[in-house]
């Protein structure tokens, strides 16, 4: 990678070279997850789009193709929503070491009613947190493997304002929609954060950074036929919005520079620079309630216990 993106300020246009770098990008098929796969595919380094839809992830890659002359782009079935499939997902990216896994795959559900994953799991808690919690265990050795890999986690503005129920992890008692999303991608941020907490304990080269693309709007988002197409209706109804908020590619930003900048550092927080919801990627105070390591901790425990991983092997 570059040295120069710790000189010169970063540009999210002119991105630094990363030739021989290979990145997995979860759910990088659609939505952020595609513009992080297509802006990281620019840098010369292999791309693998996570898809647990192997169809849509051929669309994808063909789009990417069609838009990065000579990217390296390829994708693997990964599906969160089944950890015993996890392993052998591993194991299909055959490759020697992993410089960046970006955790971003994730399922929102707007309607009623609540759903499971096959592991018994609420659907969005178990894909979006449970799921990540589980790949990072097996994607361990190969990241361990980099010479200084990164876990960058995608959270999101909505998690600002949740709380964790530590007691209703699954939404059993309480189900909403809106609000189980919420706690899931906080569920993933405060992971992110105690993940990197454990990496230091033990000298990793591995770090673990969070970031979130603030608000991030179809309608203001760029047509990549047929992966996503903004019809001209979308375009006039979004305009006002681009005061306040932004499209996805512009919300893959934080995470492309997670992956790519050598000055950020883990443990960080990235967002967009305007009011935390759009803008070029910076540096943000940690939210306060991301600052609670007690919850974080016993977030730790009880993903182990409900997955069977134990993370607390990472080697150094």
């Amino acid at each position: 990678m570059s040295s120069t993106s710790s000189i010169l300020p970063w540009d999210v246009q002119r991105l630094p070279r990363a030739d021989g770098s290979v990145f997995l990008v979860t759910g990088g098929n659609a939505g952020i997850g595609y513009f992080v796969a297509e802006q990281l595919s620019a840098t010369g380094a292999t791309v693998v789009l996570g898809s647990r839809n192997p169809a849509k992830a051929e669309v994808a890659t063909a789009s990417i193709r069609s838009r990065v002359p000579g990217a390296r782009v390829r994708a693997v079935r990964l599906d969160l929503a089944d950890l015993s499939s996890l392993r052998t997902a591993v194991e299909s990216l055959d490759v020697e070491c992993l410089d960046a896994v970006v955790h971003n795959a994730g399922v929102a559900l707007d309607d009623p009613p609540r759903r499971e994953t096959g592991d018994g799991h609420e659907l969005m808690f178990g894909t979006n947190h449970i799921g990540h919690f589980a790949l990072t265990h097996w994607l361990m050795p190969l990241l361990s493997a980099a010479p200084a890999a990164r876990i960058v986690t995608m959270g999101s503005f909505a998690a600002k304002s949740e709380r964790l129920d530590l007691d209703d992890l699954q939404s059993r008692k309480d189900y909403r929609p809106k609000r189980t999303y919420g706690r899931s991608k906080l569920a993933q941020m405060y992971f992110g954060l105690e993940l990197d907490r454990h990496l230091r304990a033990v000298d990793s080269t591995v770090a673990s950074v969070v970031v979130h693309p603030g608000g991030a709007l179809d309608s203001l988002t760029p047509s990549r036929p047929p992966v996503h197409v903004r019809t001209a209706g979308a375009r006039l109804c979004g305009a006002p919005a681009a005061l306040f908020v932004q499209g996805k590619h512009a919300g893959a930003w934080p995470a492309v520079r997670a992956v790519l900048d050598p000055t950020v550092r883990g443990g960080q927080l990235w967002g967009p620079r305007v009011f935390s919801l759009r803008g070029k990627p910076q540096r943000e105070p940690l939210w306060n309630h991301l600052t609670d390591t007690s919850v974080a901790v016993r977030l730790w425990d009880a993903s182990r216990d409900l997955t069977g991983v134990d993370l607390g092997t990472i080697p150094g």
